[in-house]
Parts: C-alpha cells; sequence; structure tokens
C-alpha cells in the first residue's frame, strides 16, 4: 500500500441506537454506496433495508468504467475485477445452427488517463455482496426486515418511523434522510415528489437467473426470432448460471414460476426443458422512463431509482446510481464532519438532475434504436459515463483563460496518469494520490501552495500528467471532479471555504 492510500480510522461520534447523522433507506447499489462512503468519512450513517436479505438477483450485471473508479476508491474493485469479466461476444442462433458473432461494446484502445477503459460483467448481488462486506469492514450499521412506515420533517432533523419484523415501530431522529429505496420509493411518495416518465417498450419483459446445461459460456446466446419473441441467455461470470432476458406480446404476462422460464426457454431456443435447472431468481418488468421533478425535499435526498428509472438498454441505472451516491456522500461529510456550509447540499440537485435526464435520453434511445439481432443495443462511449461532468454546476470555477478547444477543465473527470516510480519499481498513479475521502489540490507546473489541514497537495510538472492536465492549479474533489482549475494560488482559500476548508 503506497503512502497515499493509507487512510486514517476516521473517529466517529458516539452511537445512539435512535439517532443518526443520515438515515439510509435502502440497501441497493446507491444505498451501499453511500453508506460505504459516509462510513469511511466518520459519518455516523444506519443503512435500513426492507427485505430480509440483500437483493438476490443478478439485474444491473454491467459496471462502467466510470463506476469502476468509484469502486477503486472506496476499496472494492479489486475484488469486483476478481468475481467479474469482460462482456462476452454476442452469438444468434436460428433453427439450432450458430449464425454470428457480434459485440454489443466498443472495446478500447490502452489509454494512461483511463485506467478500467472497458464495462465489466458481474452479476448485480455479488456487487451489493462486495459492496456490503466492505461496509461491514469500516463499521457501518445496517439494519435488515426493517421498513419506513412514517416520516416527518423538521426544520433540524428528519422523523422517521421504522417498523421491523415484529411488526412494531420506532421513531428515529436523523439530520438527513437519503431514499434509495427503488422505483416504487415509499420515500418519494411521503415528501410528495412526483416522477413524470413514459412507456419505453410495450412488451413485457422476463429476466431470470438459471442454471443451463449443454450451453457454452463463452458467448451471450441470442435467439432473435424464436417463437413469441427474442430470448438471450448471457454466461454470468463467478457463477454457473445464465441470465435470462425474454420479450413478450404486449398482451401477454410473462410467467416467473421455474416451470414458466423453462417452457420458455424450450420454446425459443434448441434447448430442451430438461436441460434448465434450478431457477435462482426471477422478475417481469415493462421497460420505462421517468425523472423525479426534484432530487431533495427539506432534509431528504433521492437517488437512484427512486430519483430515476431507465430502460435496461445501455447500462445506465445501476452505474448512474452509484454516481448519485458517489456525489452526496462527500457533500454530505464536509457538512457534518468539517462544518461546511448547508448550502454545499443544495449542489446535488443542481449536479446530478441534469446528468441524470441526460442518461434517461441515451438509455431511451438505444433501447428503441433497434432489436438484439441487428445490433441495435450496442453501447459505445457514451454509456461509459466518463465524459459526464458538472461543467456547468454551482461548484465548478474554471478561472484559466485562452485555452485550447480540447484542454481539460473545470467540472470535467480528473484523468488518472502514471506517477514517476524509481527504476526497477512499479511506482504510483494519480489516482492512488486521489484515493481517499480528502479532497486534494495538483500544482501541474506550479509550486504547492499553502493549504488548510485535511487538503493533500500533489505536485508535477511534465509527463504524462502534465500532458493531460495543462498547465494550472487544480482543486479536485473527493468524487474525482476538478472544481476550481486556476493559475492564481489566491484563488483556492475562498473556494476551499466553501467546502468547509479553512486555514486554522
Amino acid at each position: 500500500m503506497t503512502p497515499a492510500q493509507q487512510q486514517p480510522t476516521p473517529q466517529r461520534p458516539a452511537r445512539h441506537p435512535d439517532r443518526t447523522d443520515v438515515l439510509i433507506v435502502g440497501a441497493g447499489p446507491a444505498g451501499l454506496t453511500l453508506a460505504c462512503d459516509l462510513a469511511r468519512r466518520g459519518v455516523d450513517a444506519v443503512l435500513v433495508e426492507r427485505a430480509g436479505a440483500l437483493f438476490p438477483g443478478s439485474r444491473g450485471k454491467g459496471l462502467q468504467p466510470r463506476t469502476q473508479e468509484v469502486l477503486d476508491d472506496l476499496g472494492v474493485l479489486s475484488a469486483v475485477r476478481a468475481y467479474g469479466a469482460p462482456y462476452p461476444r454476442m452469438l444468434s442462433w436460428q433453427d439450432g445452427e450458430r449464425q454470428g458473432e457480434w459485440d454489443l461494446v466498443d472495446r478500447s484502445l490502452p489509454d494512461p488517463t483511463v485506467p478500467h477503459p472497458d464495462v465489466w460483467m458481474i452479476p448485480q448481488w455479488r456487487t451489493q455482496e462486495l459492496l456490503h462486506a466492505r461496509l461491514v469492514e469500516l463499521g457501518g450499521r445496517t439494519s435488515f426486515d426493517t421498513a419506513l412506515t412514517g416520516l416527518d420533517q423538521y426544520p433540524d432533523r428528519v422523523g422517521a418511523t421504522l417498523t421491523g419484523p415484529d411488526g412494531i415501530g420506532r421513531t428515529v431522529s436523523a439530520r438527513y434522510l437519503v431514499a434509495a429505496d427503488g422505483g416504487r420509493s415509499t420515500v418519494r411518495r411521503a415528501v410528495g415528489i412526483t416522477m413524470a416518465g413514459e412507456e419505453v417498450d410495450p412488451r413485457p419483459a422476463l429476466v431470470a437467473d438459471v442454471g443451463i446445461d449443454g450451453l457454452d459460456r463463452g458467448n451471450w446466446h441470442v435467439w432473435p426470432h424464436g417463437p413469441g419473441g427474442p430470448l438471450l441467455l448471457c454466461p454470468l461470470p463467478g457463477t454457473t448460471d445464465f441470465q435470462l432476458f425474454a420479450q413478450f406480446d404486449p398482451d401477454e404476462t410473462p410467467d416467473t414460476s421455474p416451470d414458466g422460464v423453462r417452457r420458455v426457454i424450450a420454446a425459443r431456443t434448441h434447448l430442451a426443458a430438461s436441460a434448465v435447472g434450478e431457477v435462482r431468481w426471477a422478475s417481469d418488468f415493462r421497460p420505462r422512463a421517468a425523472l423525479a421533478e426534484r432530487f431533495r425535499a427539506g432534509r431528504v435526498f433521492l437517488t437512484g431509482d427512486a430519483a430515476h428509472i431507465h430502460s435496461p438498454a445501455g447500462g445506465q441505472g445501476l452505474n448512474t446510481g452509484v454516481q448519485d451516491a458517489y456525489n452526496l456522500g462527500w457533500k454530505l461529510g464536509q457538512v457534518l464532519r468539517h462544518g461546511a456550509p448547508e448550502e454545499l447540499l443544495d449542489s446535488y440537485e443542481a449536479e446530478r438532475l441534469p446528468i441524470a435526464a441526460d442518461v434517461l435520453e441515451l438509455s431511451t434511445r438505444l433501447h428503441r434504436a433497434g432489436g438484439v439481432q441487428d445490433g441495435g443495443l450496442r453501447r459505445g462511449p457514451r454509456t461509459e459515463q466518463l465524459g459526464l461532468g458538472y461543467e456547468h454546476g454551482p461548484l465548478t470555477v474554471e478561472a484559466r483563460s485562452g485555452l485550447a478547444e480540447d484542454a481539460l477543465r473545470a467540472g470535467e473527470r480528473a484523468p488518472d496518469a502514471p506517477l514517476d516510480a524509481a527504476p526497477g519499481t512499479a511506482g504510483t498513479r494519480l489516482f492512488d494520490v486521489f484515493r481517499g475521502p480528502q479532497v486534494t489540490v495538483l500544482a501541474v507546473g506550479h509550486e504547492l501552495p499553502d493549504v488548510p489541514a485535511g487538503v493533500r497537495t500533489h505536485r508535477v510538472d511534465d509527463g504524462v500528467t502534465a500532458e493531460a492536465y495543462g498547465r494550472g492549479l487544480f482543486v479536485v474533489r473527493p468524487d474525482g471532479y476538478l472544481g476550481l482549475a486556476t493559475h492564481d494560488p489566491a484563488d483556492l482559500p475562498g473556494y476551499l471555504a466553501r467546502l468547509g476548508l479553512h486555514r486554522s
């Protein structure tokens, strides 16, 4: 572990069973990401989940390059890489014969500024399992079989009624509450935030995790013209299962029972029903797109599917939810632990709502672009989420002038780069410098400025970093985006003060 990776264990305030700084409702990818981020910041948070266990299905199985960078920062990427695999090539079948292969995703060339350039496949249940294990390691609290059944807001807190399996409700007081409880969010309805949307496809779909005998695991298998509609079987890495996806006529209701799953596979493929082993999980849905009118109501914030619902095309839903949590986590940490002004939290909606709207448009367009038989759902650079940023956000200050058209600017993702190493050593990367919950000031072609305690600094004069960034003083936010870009050290104190960072 490099010095940049070593983080002191945060000192947490004394815990009270009925009081917390942040109550997170929903232990999906967004809720778990936020809980991990807050735990490493020393913020007292409680994560509650209505179900008795983590979600058991594979649904959101693609982690985009930007999400992998988030998971790297949170300390779970090595496990994600160990349990996952690159996307396999698609293979079409017709009348029991192989028809041809193609790539669903673009394969990227190596780039020193992007350490994980390709989407990574791993079942959603495994991603959540790894995040939960990390949360436990960080000392976070999770309560399963616990439903939010009441919510009241006050000027300085939220009062939440939580009901456990015994049916007895108790009131928990939190300074803030975060809804990560999915598309049918109880929290969103309780605070009166409406969600506007549309049906993306009138055809219902069936998704399931199944054991299959007699089908190779080297491809994602597609029957585009099966009787009744297309069917896909994708091998799930780190398991012996396949994910089934099948579409039906608009007036049909998919049968999610194990026998129903076996029948649809036997009817649309060359596989016999007896080739289908255990059906571990199954669900049906109608693809739709919807966006909440607001992401905040007082002391309540919406994240993930509670704020935006996506078609599965493009693999954007889970990833956008993780990015929501990563954006909100550091801001809550600065307000609760470092005394940043409350106004910092207003930037969450200002930054994330436009991003969610853009991503929704993309996933809807990909879904409607064409069927699986002609590669109409192919994903490209726009789905990687590396180019999404906050150039017009309230925390973005670009104070340099005369920049080239393709220059890196404030509000954009801070790129990675290899750093100089002694001969014979592996060296480190710029992301190793950024890793952790702190703000970083990067000086490129400048002397290191004086900064408040708790702000990390790093200086480079040449090499890949200088080429990627250009000359300047850069404030790198804890979520890996450039907040301030300037040549004048006098711009730093005022900007850092907005984040709760003052010279003593």
